[in-house]
């Protein structure tokens, strides 16, 4: 997980509560890497707090080039556009990457990937919830409709 920001860190939650093991995040600072895997709710708890993956004492730290680096099933980039280019593709060892931030996988490093048979999940599919979610937040702040949690639109107030 590269990035550990509000995509990032909901993601690992969510992979871990689907039982999957999270071996390795990063934020802008830098990230941990453990291969039996993390405690992402004391990561979290980490960070909420202000502080650094460093001071989590259960993994080895690394850099995010590392972190791309990993041999893993899944790479989830969620951190800036173009993290993987012509440049470093050929290193990138995850069998599928799932592109949590926008254009993560630059065009030069998606053609490496694809000859490398690297099943490509693109940010218009993986992270378009978002998009989404933020687009009826802008159309509730428009409108004169307030829409209630847990209620449809027919229970909106005028």
């Amino acid at each position: 997980m590269q990035g550990f920001g509000q995509v990032g860190s909901t993601t690992a939650q969510f992979l871990t509560a689907a039982g999957a093991l999270v071996v390795a995040v990063s934020d802008s600072r830098g990230g941990v890497h453990n291969g039996a895997g993390l405690d992402i709710d004391a990561l979290s708890a980490l960070k909420d707090e202000g502080g650094a993956f460093e001071d989590y004492g259960a993994a080895e730290t690394l850099t995010n080039d590392d972190l791309l680096e990993l041999d893993v099933d899944l790479l989830v980039p969620c951190a800036l556009e173009a993290q993987i280019t012509a440049t470093n593709a050929a290193r990138v060892r995850a069998r599928v990457i799932a592109e949590g931030a926008n254009a993560a996988v630059d065009p030069e490093g998606d053609a490496v990937l694809a000859d490398r048979g690297v099943l490509i999940v693109p940010d218009i599919l993986a992270n378009a919830g978002g998009v989404v979610v933020s687009y009826f937040e802008w159309v509730h702040d428009l409108s004169p409709f307030f829409w209630r949690p847990g209620r449809s639109t027919r229970g909106c107030a005028r």
